[in-house]
């Protein structure tokens, strides 16, 4: 009796766990969803709430690496022209710390670039995710890495000249 009290008692917390982070990967898709939904109907407010104030967003480009206040500046005459991007997840992957109030992810992204990845991390504050930190990259088949590093070479040649002259 006592062993299958122990077996139930174990199933029921197993099974809580895995409800609860069920529910957290919920509430992160959602986030996401939203945040993603925000810039392709051009909500400037929506988009940059969801953003914690230190945020960092990474972009495609190599010189990309945004503030959140940055990255407001920079995407304002988008918003405001009522087009910004549109981005739908294809397939996302959700993690989580031991205390549940850190999150980081990675998606496939459906966008006017194609499939581009998208990664970042999440915080749990005032009883909400926010997004802390993301970094978008467009993503190209492997067989086609000689022709991608021709298109970027005289581009970031110039680039990484002038970032090693910066160390």
């Amino acid at each position: 009796m006592k062993k299958n009290l122990f077996f139930i008692v174990f199933f029921f917390l197993v099974a809580n766990i895995i409800i609860a982070q069920d529910n957290l990967k919920a509430e992160i898709n959602n986030t996401l969803d939203a945040w993603h939904k925000a810039a392709a109907e051009a909500n400037f407010k929506n988009y940059f709430d969801a953003m914690a104030d230190d945020a960092i967003f990474i972009g495609t480009d190599a010189t990309e690496n945004w503030t959140k206040t940055a990255f407001q500046a920079y995407a304002k005459p988008y918003f405001d022209k009522g087009k910004a991007w549109s981005f739908k997840a294809l397939e996302r992957h959700i993690y989580f710390s031991e205390d549940k109030k850190t999150a980081w992810f990675d998606e496939l992204l459906d966008t006017q670039m194609k499939i581009c990845r998208g990664s970042g991390v999440l915080v749990f504050v005032n009883n909400q995710w926010k997004i802390k930190h993301y970094v978008l990259s467009m993503t190209f088949p492997n067989d086609n890495t000689d022709e991608v590093i021709k298109i970027k070479a005289p581009i970031e040649d110039a680039l990484i000249i002038d970032l090693k002259g910066r160390k």
